[in-house]
This record gives C-alpha cells, sequence and structure tokens, in this order.
C-alpha cells in the first residue's frame, strides 16, 4: 500500500525511525485504489517506558470533502466567511429561505469591445476587470455567485447574514465604479477603450442551497428577488444610471448616500409597481456639478409630475439639466411631459410607468 505514488508514506515512516521524532504531511495525496485522497498524516515514534522503540504510529484525517468545499467557496466568497460555513457542517448549504441582497453588472456596450479586442485581448481585459470587481465583492464580504459572460452576480447575507447588508452592497457598487473609474485613467492614457457598467440591488428573501446535477453543484440563489435585481441592471440603460436598487434596499439602509427617486416602475414580468433610486456616491465635483442642487430640483420635478403639472415639471427638470446636461434621466422626464402635454393621460393616471423590455 505505501509503494507507488503513496511511497512518500514509507519515506516519513523511515524518518521516524531514524529520528524518532514526529513527521507532518499536511493536505497531501493519497491514492486509495483509482480514488485520489487529501489527508493530514502524522507519522510518531512509539516508545516502551524504558523509552526502548516499539514502532511508529501513523495516523490519516481524510479531509477530501472538506478541501474541496473549501476550495469551491473560497472563489465565491472570503476566507474567513467559507471557514465559518465549513464549521457548520454540509448542512450549511442546504436549502434555506434568507433575506439577502442581490447584485448584478454588466458591462455596457461589451460586443463592440470584443469586436476591436480579439479574442485573446478580450480575455485579458475580462480578467483583469473581474479581478477589480470581485475585490471590491470581498472587501464587503459578499459572496459572488457567478460570472455571467461580462455579467456579475452577486449577493450579501448569504451564507452568513449582517444587520447591514443592504449597505455593504451599495457601499459595494460605489467601490465598483470608483475601482472602474480609476481603471479607465490608465486605459485611456495607453489608447484603450473604456469600460462602462450598470449596477442593479435588490433586497428579498431568497432561496439558497447547492443546486445542479450529481456531477456538478454550485452553491447559488434563486427566486423574484433574482431576476428584479438584473431587471434593475438593465433599466440602468434607459434611465442613464450607473446604480439603481429597489424601494426593498432603499428602506433597509441605515447610512445616508447621494440619491435620488428616479421612478416607479413595473417591470417586465410582473404586475406590481416598485419604486427605484438611483445612488449617486461615486460622483465628484467634476463628473457632477452642483449636484446636491440638482436632487433637489429634480425631487421637486418628480412630485409635479405626478401631479400632472406637465410645464412645472418640465421647468424643474430643465433646471437639473441647466446644472449638469449630461443627467440622462432628467432628459427623459422632460420628454414625457412633452409627450403628456401633447397626450394628457387623463384623471385615473397613477404615475407608474411599464417597462417593456428586460
Amino acid at each position: 500500500f505505501f509503494a507507488d505514488s503513496n511511497a512518500w508514506i514509507h519515506e516519513k515512516l523511515k524518518r521516524v525511525g531514524e529520528t524518532q521524532t514526529t513527521e507532518l504531511a499536511m493536505e497531501a495525496e493519497l491514492m486509495v485504489g483509482e480514488d485520489k485522497l487529501s489527508v493530514n498524516l502524522t507519522a510518531l515514534p512509539l516508545l516502551s517506558a524504558e523509552k526502548k522503540r516499539l514502532g511508529s504510529m501513523l495516523m490519516l484525517e481524510d479531509i477530501s470533502n472538506e478541501k474541496r468545499m473549501r476550495s469551491t467557496m473560497s472563489r465565491l466568497m472570503d476566507p474567513g466567511i467559507a471557514d465559518q460555513m465549513l464549521a457548520g457542517g454540509v448542512d450549511a448549504l442546504g436549502g434555506k429561505n434568507v433575506m439577502a441582497t442581490v447584485l448584478f453588472s454588466d458591462i455596457r456596450g461589451f460586443t463592440t469591445i470584443t469586436e476591436q479586442l480579439g479574442a485573446q485581448g478580450t480575455v485579458a481585459l475580462l480578467n483583469e476587470y473581474f479581478t477589480l470587481m470581485v475585490d471590491c465583492i470581498q472587501r464587503e464580504e459578499g459572496m459572488l455567485d457567478k460570472f455571467i459572460g461580462d455579467a456579475i452576480m452577486a449577493a450579501f447575507g448569504i451564507p452568513v447574514g449582517h444587520d447591514d447588508d443592504a449597505d455593504r452592497s451599495v457601499r459595494t457598487a460605489i467601490a465598483m465604479i470608483r475601482e472602474l473609474w480609476n481603471w479607465n485613467k490608465g486605459r485611456v492614457s495607453e489608447g484603450k477603450l473604456p469600460v462602462d457598467i450598470g449596477v442593479g440591488l435588490n433586497s428579498d428573501n431568497v432561496v439558497s442551497g447547492t443546486i445542479g446535477s450529481k456531477k456538478r453543484m454550485d452553491y447559488t440563489i434563486i427566486g423574484d428577488g433574482v431576476n428584479l435585481a438584473a431587471r434593475l441592471e438593465s433599466a440602468c440603460k434607459q434611465y442613464g444610471a450607473h446604480i439603481l436598487i429597489s424601494e426593498f434596499t432603499y428602506k433597509q439602509l441605515r447610512g445616508t448616500y447621494y440619491s435620488r427617486e428616479l421612478d416607479l416602475v413595473v417591470v417586465k414580468g410582473k404586475t406590481k409597481p416598485v419604486a427605484i433610486y438611483e445612488i449617486l456616491d461615486y460622483h465628484t465635483e467634476e463628473s457632477y456639478p452642483q449636484m446636491i442642487d440638482a436632487l433637489r430640483h429634480f425631487k421637486s420635478g418628480l412630485v409635479k409630475y405626478r401631479q400632472q403639472k406637465w410645464h412645472d415639471a418640465k421647468g424643474e427638470f430643465g433646471e437639473v439639466l441647466a446644472l449638469n446636461d449630461h443627467d440622462k434621466s432628467a432628459k427623459l422626464y422632460i420628454e414625457r411631459c412633452d409627450h403628456f402635454i401633447a397626450n394628457p393621460p387623463g384623471d385615473d393616471w397613477d404615475g407608474i410607468w411599464v417597462m417593456e423590455s428586460k
């Protein structure tokens, strides 16, 4: 048994006999038939009461499952969280309902970028980009769920929950935009295309657990809460936003952020409206001048818009554009006001916007 690929064990025992000292091997490979196990090995001398050598004792601890689990989990989450889960045993990976905040992010115009970079350039860009983004997620003890092409899915609150998971998710999204902008400075200076992303966040009860086939299992989350986060990420394009969060995440926030209510929407596939908010903390005076004044005018414009005071609302959104002519949401509302001035919606209009696309 201690021959061929397991001959190293015989060498350990031989050294124990020669030196009368303990030999250790951590996470070593042991072949048992056709199976490759991962083991912790301890080999130590056995002595009589008269200190005469009796032989050696060999202890092998099979850690194969634990090592596989730790390897998988360390790719998804902070190693400290992985250790906490392993301490809870395999049951910690079973299906359960948990409150979590789901994060989706996606690169804008990725097809155009890939056409210019080619296969190798695209892979190199994604590896560099994902490294930056995953660091932001793990700093706040979030769990990376998966990469979907150029998109990222992550969650906060699983497998270990915190009282401020909503805030952790928002801080992560802010950090992602800031890291991206710093990275883009270097890219532009090298003559490369900058990368832009949108981030969607939603808090809800989701189902978490190991899901898959006998040959391939992944620890992941599913549920309507996941779908809404993905819809909000996509909606960033329509509003010219970088970070959109649902009212469910907004209500759980403990910190104070530069933000604004953006709209009341019904996403595709749903019938119940959801208020959505834009987080703007990543901005500087250069990227969004006089933002506080602009937020005040936008809030006033939204109130007048919902009161069907189209001309007054249009004036407030015009003030926003006077402060920052790149505010796409203000332009969007001016277009809506013009539409409703020409086509009054009637007294039963509720201000809800139905999103037709995903």
